[in-house]
């Protein structure tokens, strides 16, 4: 592995590590401040729905300079915002308004900031030397690490520290994934050359996705996912545990899910440039779809977490795939919108899924709503394998494109 393939995971790694701590940290920090649970749950509004927006808008701009360039304004947004709030508790005092003031300021780091990194992800695989197959498994997998690791570094922090002191620590990862990306050579995000001056709308971007049968699917496939895990995590894990009188079985279900991400994507990461694509994809959905299945019986704690466990396994692994068939067949000109559009999708998603597992939880309990969500995997994962759009995954030859410094 090179300096460019480094730099690229230490800036992924430090970017999710800055939002993991920042997960734990900023809900308590509000509840803290303003000891309001409906206070806590606008400032999550205030901070998903502009996000979503932000990466629509965003990905305009991805589209028109350098990804990398883009990549290290949206984490030094991000590092800002965050800054932003121990320096105004120093001065005049938090509350709710600021909150949600620099939440709405910081996101437009955090979609956007996702999207650059991922379209700067083709030239990283020139750069570096490096398969896409092994750089979007061992992303994967680290990401895996992160989502076990980040909570308990910010409980430890929360333990510590003052809840607003830990602040800095968040801030100080996502700047520092800003300095670690600029040790990508700044080739590694050029745009295809006269992209910057052509005219860049954001309804091409809509177009492509919606005329295009195998990006309209796995969009499709991956705000399934995130639905239904979304339902599952925040709805009826945590009823189903509480009724057990085993809450604290729910931090270990996502350890374990967290888990089967790292050893999915680590062995996509060491074997996927081998055999058929196609094997890979179906072995993966199946996993999934045996494991949600043995989750939504809700039979013992312990099932529940073995079949965490085997959705990790199967997500880690098909997962990385649809990674390296995004890098491959969305156009390198229109990857900032489609990447937008995509990721300001998913990051509303879980909104559906929470919602829709209330509903059905609270009427139904927790056992029903399961079901349903799985019920909502199953027909998702056998539409995908059978699709046509999902049968050639195969490599397909495509011209390099030069690139505008």
């Amino acid at each position: 592995m090179n300096r460019v393939s480094t730099a690229y995971l230490a800036s992924y790694v430090l970017s999710l590590l800055g939002n993991s701590i920042a997960g734990v940290v900023l809900p308590l920090l509000v509840l803290q401040t303003t000891g309001s649970v409906l206070a806590t749950g606008t400032v999550a509004v205030a901070s998903a729905v502009p996000a979503a927006v932000a990466g629509l808008v965003m990905g305009v701009v991805i589209d028109r300079i350098n990804r990398r360039t883009a990549s290290v304004l949206t984490d030094v947004i991000s590092a800002l915002s965050i800054a932003a709030l121990p320096l105004v508790d120093a001065t005049v005092g938090l509350g709710l308004g600021w909150f949600v003031l620099f939440a709405v300021v910081g996101s437009f780091g955090d979609v956007p900031g996702l999207t650059a990194r991922e379209a700067m992800i083709p030239g990283v695989v020139r750069a570096g030397r490096m398969g896409a197959e092994r750089l979007l498994g061992l992303r994967e997998a680290l990401g895996a690490v992160v989502m076990l690791i980040g909570p308990a570094i910010g409980a430890t922090l929360i333990a510590a520290f003052d809840g607003v002191t830990v602040l800095w620590v968040t801030a100080a990862t996502s700047a520092a994934a800003a300095l670690v990306t600029l040790l990508i050579p700044r080739t590694a995000g050029a745009i295809p050359p006269g992209a910057g001056r052509q005219r860049v709308v954001l309804r091409d971007g809509w177009r492509t996705l919606a005329g295009s049968p195998f990006l309209r699917t796995t969009t499709l496939l991956s705000a399934g996912l995130v639905v239904v895990l979304a339902g599952f995590q925040a709805l009826v894990l945590p009823v189903y545990f509480t009724l057990e009188q085993r809450p604290e079985m729910l931090g270990l279900v996502l350890s374990a899910l967290a888990a089967g991400l790292l050893l999915g994507g680590g062995t996509y990461a060491a074997a996927g440039g081998r055999g058929r694509r196609r094997t890979w994809f179906v072995t993966g959905m199946l996993i999934t779809i045996g494991g949600f299945g043995a989750m939504a019986t809700l039979a013992h704690p312990w099932l529940v977490l073995g079949a965490a466990a085997l959705v990790g396994l199967g997500n880690g692994l098909f997962g990385s795939l649809m990674g390296v068939l995004m890098v491959e067949r969305i156009p390198d000109a229109m990857r900032g919108r489609i990447m937008g559009l995509q990721n300001s999708i998913l990051t509303l998603a879980p909104a559906l899924g929470m919602g829709g597992a209330a509903l059905l939880v609270d009427g139904s309990g927790a056992r029903t709503g399961a079901i349903v969500l799985a019920a909502v995997w199953l027909v998702t994962g056998v539409v995908a394998i059978g699709v046509r759009a999902l049968r050639d995954l195969e490599p397909r030859p495509a011209a390099e494109p030069e690139l505008v410094r």
